[in-house]
């Protein structure tokens, strides 16, 4: 029995010795695995996150969600010398880096007032400006722009210039590897249509860059002079009925003056007219250049004094026959 106890006793104690050795270990397991992991990481929330750097083309350019615009506009502006204005707007263009594409200048006239007609071409991001600074050349009445989104159109003009260009270089790898004339021929053919297409769509992109590039102003600068039909007031009306009285006088003066030569023109050619006209009627009347004389008149002649006639011509010839028969007797 003694030796069963102490069995039972010596077991009891390495069981206990082994599970304090076991709990011993397990905090340095974790301390070192806790040290070489180091600290996780933290979760950042994907609002936080940094945003990928926009995706650009394979020239290294512009990025491609960057928005094309094409800038029109039209400005009014008055002004006391509308030439010298114009001339003007001109310095302030070249000062900007823009160019002048169309001027028209009209000096006044008796009937019309000066005025001045641009057509501009601005850098796009120096617009703005431009137009604020227009205050100081005269005064603006009217301003109107309009922004033309040309995003679409220009990726896809750029996609399809991309996409031609890759077939020219892969038929004109074709050109090089061809073992026929037939093959050569119809790849030469096939690489001249698409290099058209090519030159046609680089064109129209050249063009395009160069609207998104500089924007158009078209500027009308006329005269702030008051203008004798703008009556403020009921003597400003009466002048101004007198003076358009008074002009239509003086026109119709002039016209008279220029009619009268007309006149005495018209007059010598309807002379002249009469004349020959005349003449030709005696021409047809005397033939030969001779006028004839003209023709007497009988006076009529009654029934009566026809038939006394008729008989006494009657009694002539019997009277005649009468004295040839005594002649004939013996």
């Amino acid at each position: 029995m003694r030796k069963l106890a102490v069995l039972c006793v010596g077991v009891l104690g390495l069981t206990l010795l082994t599970s304090c050795g076991d709990h011993e270990a397990t905090p340095t397991r974790d301390r070192s695995s806790s040290i070489a992991t180091g600290p996780a990481p933290a979760v950042v929330p994907p609002g936080f996150r940094e945003q990928a750097p926009p995706k650009r083309d394979n020239s290294g350019g512009e990025p491609m969600t960057a928005r094309k615009e094409v800038v029109t506009g039209s400005v009014e502006i008055t002004a006391g010398a509308p030439i010298a204005a114009a001339g003007a707007i001109i310095d302030r263009v070249h000062e900007a880096g823009g160019r002048v594409d169309s001027r028209t200048e009209q000096p006044g006239t008796d009937d019309s007032e000066p005025s001045a007609t641009l057509i501009v071409r601005l850098p796009a991001d120096k617009t703005d400006a431009f137009l604020a600074g227009l205050g100081g050349v005269g005064q603006v009445t009217r301003i109107s722009t309009n922004r033309d989104d040309v995003t679409m159109q220009w990726e896809d003009l750029d996609a399809k210039i991309k996409a031609l260009q890759a077939s020219v270089e892969r038929l004109r790898v074709l050109i090089a590897g061809a073992a026929t004339t037939s093959d050569l021929l119809a790849a030469e053919q096939a690489l001249s249509s698409r290099q058209g297409e090519v030159d046609s769509l680089t064109a129209q992109k050249r063009r395009l860059d160069d609207q998104i590039a500089l924007s158009t102003l078209t500027i009308d600068v006329t005269s702030d002079a008051k203008r004798p039909d703008d009556a403020d007031s009921f003597w400003d009306g009466i002048v101004s009925g007198w003076n358009s009285l008074v002009d239509w006088l003086q026109g119709v003066v002039v016209f008279s003056g220029k009619a009268i030569p007309w006149l005495g023109f018209l007059a010598v050619l309807a002379a002249a007219l009469w004349a020959i006209v005349r003449l030709v009627r005696r021409r047809k009347t005397a033939p030969d250049g001779e006028e004839s004389a003209p023709a007497r008149e009988e006076p009529p002649t009654s029934a009566a004094a026809v038939v006394g006639a008729d008989n006494s011509a009657g009694e002539q010839s019997a009277d005649s026959s009468k004295g040839d028969d005594q002649a004939e007797q013996p």
